[in-house]
């Protein structure tokens, strides 16, 4: 048998044919419109909410104020989401190709093993980062509840159960450990519901106190003071929206896989993270002018009902940390059969205890980081560097080489075949500047040190 690369996707059966069959509820793209098990596009939409939605939307309203306004954040927001819709389908596209089942797969299908395995650096390398800065939301969220529902009792004796490092390691090790282990993605369907419904609680919140009497923001931005300014929502909109990385896996679990029932998945799940993340933004901002802090809910007054909030967002990152761990360890794996030349029998033998001990190695190493990183301004910073080759270089170099490859086949190709090899070179040519441009805003911030925020919440 031969297959290209060393790779393969657990999920997958080797018949001594020159084709990989999938297991039991799934199937390949040439059989996309057979019944089978797995899920529907209106609950996948709200597994791609979940993974999209999270940090992003904390840290959101600052980005409005750093871009210079409302108005020219949005316009830069607009600009960028039509590539982000993009990178979802041209993705969707290829990974039924060759059947593909995670976002390494599909560029090993297309690119060629070198490049699957700069994906898979780079996927495990974000969703690595990622799964840190949401247990650092969490110590956040649960220091933020105790200062305010057990004020006296958290500063003057700290408890060792208040603590921040015992309260992520304890509530992570019950809420989130056990659900980082199944082998399907869609085992997490519903916890995304329940995610989704906390981060719409949240938006609710920012919006009624915005129409709500309050105190007068500080000064509110009308523009940016310099063209560059701009580009510093465009980190904050990338890791905002990254879901893609998540999407194939997705995909792949969905029981009618097609490209038109993918559309009405990415359609649904992008008006409602458009949605949530532009009036957040917008309404935040216009609240509190230049006195926002990096998380939103640090902005206002310890009330109840922001205790709630508080408390959803806590639930909600539970959801999303196993979605970011899933294909984490998709990539681990990846990498790990590369250097090992495992053949596909080898891959699927033992993948079980594989994948208990990569999650349990996984889950170890982000706790322990996140109890010794107290920020994550900078670090979002950093991955919407990451977020942003996932979004268009990636996506590129995929569309380019399948175009490339339909040219070279000698067959007269329609017009649409060269245009969308120019919109491939347009993602390419823009993600480089992007990933360029962010990382080197996060690196000066951080060389700078990370201001921090004038929170309310404090022992005083």
């Amino acid at each position: 048998m031969s297959i290209q690369g060393n790779s393969v996707n657990a999920e997958y059966l080797v018949d001594g044919s020159d084709e990989l069959k999938p297991l039991v509820g799934f199937s390949s793209s040439k059989d996309s419109t057979s019944k089978k098990e797995g899920s529907g596009w209106f609950v996948s939409a709200f597994l791609v909410v979940n993974a999209a939605l999270g940090a992003g939307l904390l840290n959101f309203p600052i980005a409005y104020h750093q871009a210079g306004g409302v108005f020219s954040a949005v316009i830069v927001q607009s600009f960028f989401l039509v590539f982000v819709v993009l990178a979802l389908l041209i993705l969707g596209y290829c990974s039924d190709i060759k059947g593909c089942n995670t976002y390494q797969d599909v560029v090993l299908s297309i690119c060629g093993p070198k490049a699957q395995l700069a994906c898979a650096i780079s996927v495990l390398l974000y969703c690595f980062g990622t799964c840190i800065t949401f247990l650092i939301i969490i110590g956040d969220q649960w220091e933020l509840f105790f200062l305010e529902v057990a004020h006296d009792l958290y500063c003057k004796t700290d408890p060792f159960y208040m603590t921040r490092a015992f309260i992520i390691s304890v509530t992570s090790i019950a809420f989130i450990l056990p659900l980082c282990f199944p082998k399907r993605i869609d085992f997490l369907r519903y916890a995304s519901i329940v995610g989704v419904i906390g981060i719409l609680y949240v938006v609710g919140l920012v919006t009624i106190k915005y129409f709500l009497p309050h105190d007068n923001p500080g000064t509110i931005a009308t523009g940016p003071h310099s063209w560059i300014d701009v580009f510093l929502v465009v980190p904050d909109i990338c890791f905002a929206y990254q879901c893609h990385v998540s999407i194939i896996p997705i995909y792949s679990c969905m029981g009618k896989r097609n490209i038109r029932e993918f559309s009405k998945t990415v359609t649904l799940a992008m008006i409602l993270c458009i949605i949530t993340y532009t009036v957040t933004a917008a309404l935040g901002y216009l609240q509190f002018g230049d006195t926002i802090t990096n998380d939103i809910l640090l902005s206002f007054n310890p009330t109840a009902e922001v205790m709630v909030a508080v408390v959803l967002v806590a639930v909600k990152t539970y959801t999303t940390y196993p979605i970011l761990c899933f294909c984490g360890k998709a990539a681990f794996d990846t990498m790990w059969s590369m250097f090992w030349k495992m053949s596909p029998e080898e891959i699927l033998h033992k993948e079980k205890m594989r994948r208990v001990i990569t999650t349990l190695v996984w889950f170890t190493l982000t706790l322990l980081l996140s109890i010794f990183i107290p920020n994550i301004g900078v670090v979002i910073q950093i991955l919407g560097a990451f977020a942003a080759v996932f979004i268009f270089v990636f996506p590129g170099m995929c569309l380019l080489k399948t175009m490339q490859n339909r040219i070279e086949s000698g067959e007269a190709q329609p017009r649409k075949v060269y245009v969308f090899r120019w919109i491939a070179i347009v993602f390419l040519v823009l993600g480089v500047f992007i990933f360029g441009l962010t990382l080197s805003q996060a690196i000066m911030k951080d060389i700078q040190g990370a201001k921090p925020d004038s929170s309310k919440f404090t022992c005083s």
